[in-house]
């Protein structure tokens, strides 16, 4: 593809490819690195962008050169008709690839859908593998959830599904290796 006679460049000279949106400030979960437990202060609804809006900017930032979206949050999942955001940037000529990160539990629901309307990778947060210790970490979340999320996303073929890891003394440091060994599709029925 050839670049745009307007590239966006960084300071340091190399082409700005990449956008990263982020659709709300809205949380399910209160990670304990991430919010306090009361949550906090949230955004109006009418103060933040509405989707047409968000496809708008990135119409234009794939006009100078943007190829690659990534749907952020507070949690992306949280906010309604996300697929609808997905399949508004799947038009834009240029988006070559559009991501999700997301805390995963609401994503065996949204999974699908998302797949269908042009989403092409996801990435996970997920801080630990034992359920106990995620429930303390996310303040009452569900293991479960997430792990069932990430299987239908894998089973749905999305490229690459990756984990990110807040890594924390005392906390989790002692499941970094098996976290980064993680085994994924086939081998993870059962947990």
């Amino acid at each position: 593809m050839e670049m745009p006679s307007s590239q966006l460049v960084d300071p340091f000279g190399r082409p700005v490819t990449y956008l990263r949106v982020s659709v709300t400030d809205r949380c399910n979960l209160r990670c304990v690195y991430c919010m306090p437990p009361e949550g906090v202060e949230w955004q109006p609804h009418n103060s933040i962008l509405r989707y047409e809006e968000i496809a708008a900017v990135v119409r234009v930032a794939a006009e100078h050169g943007v190829r690659q979206v990534r749907l952020t949050g507070g949690e992306p999942l949280v906010r309604k008709g996300l697929p609808d955001l997905v399949a508004m940037i799947a038009q834009i000529p240029g988006i070559s690839d559009i991501a999700l990160t997301t805390n995963g539990y609401l994503l065996e629901s949204a999974a699908a859908d998302l797949a269908r309307a042009g989403l092409t990778r996801v990435n996970v947060s997920l801080d630990t593998l034992n359920p106990q210790r995620f429930s303390r970490i996310t303040r009452g979340g569900s293991f479960g959830k997430v792990w069932q999320g990430l299987a239908t996303v894998v089973a749905l073929g999305l490229k690459p599904v990756k984990l990110n890891v807040v890594a924390m003394r005392g906390v989790n440091d002692d499941e970094l290796l098996d976290l980064a060994r993680l085994p994924l599709p086939a081998d993870w029925e059962g947990r």
